[in-house]
Parts: C-alpha cells; structure tokens; sequence
C-alpha cells in the first residue's frame, strides 16, 4: 500500500515552510453539507486550493477518487497533458446518489512524483 499523505500530519513549523507544496498536492472537497435521498448531489474535488499542481509527462495528477467513508463512489483517471502541460488545479465534479443517511466523503489525488494525498473528511447529511 503507498504513503498516504494528510495535511494534518506534517508539523506546523514544516507546514508553513511548504504550504505550497502541501496545498498542490491535497484534494479539496466541495459540495452542500445536505443531500437528498435517491437523487442527484454534485460533489467537486479540487486539487490544490491556493496553488497550481504542474502537468509534465513525468509529473502530473494521475487521478482524484472519492470515498465515503472506506468504499469507493468515483474516480477520475488523467494523462500528462490534460492540463495543457501547465501548472494548473486538477477538478473533476462527480455525480453521486446518496441512499443512506450521511455521506463521509474523503477525496484521494495522486501524483505521479509525490504519492497519494488525502482531503479532509467532509460530512453531509442526507434528508429523505
């Protein structure tokens, strides 16, 4: 199994040091906090909040998946030179329909030079 990186995991003195390596690097979880039962909810994963990530043949965001919880809803795979091979903020939107009743969402990017990186958990209720 590789590394798994989490921004929380690195001390606050070398995480201010590379804050911009770090926040290239995490996926960023966006959506609603509510959702309905049975229908549509968007959910956006955004590589990199601040700064871009680069897009060269040997180093790129290879693909964004989003969990709840430890099963697997979605995922995007890219190529080198999906991002015009420039710096840029992989995102991809995914198209999910809750069926339970909350929704743990985490978000995985990796890169093909630095491993995988590991969002925050974001929790969303789900309303019938």
């Amino acid at each position: 199994m590789p590394k798994i990186n989490r921004y929380v995991d690195i001390d606050t003195v070398e995480r201010e040091a590379k804050k911009d390596f770090i926040d290239r690097h995490s996926a960023f979880v966006h959506c609603p906090s509510e959702a309905k039962k049975g229908e549509k909810f968007a959910v956006t994963v955004k590589v990199g909040e601040a700064y871009t990530h680069p897009d060269d043949f040997d180093h790129y965001i290879a693909s964004v998946t989003l969990f709840d919880g430890e099963t697997m809803l979605a995922k995007a795979d890219f190529v080198a030179g999906t991002l015009g091979n420039q710096k840029a903020q992989a995102e991809v939107t995914f198209n999910i329909i809750p069926m339970g009743n909350k929704l743990n969402l985490v978000a995985h990017a990796y890169c093909t030079k630095h491993g995988i990186w590991e969002s925050d958990a974001v929790a969303v209720a789900v309303t019938e």
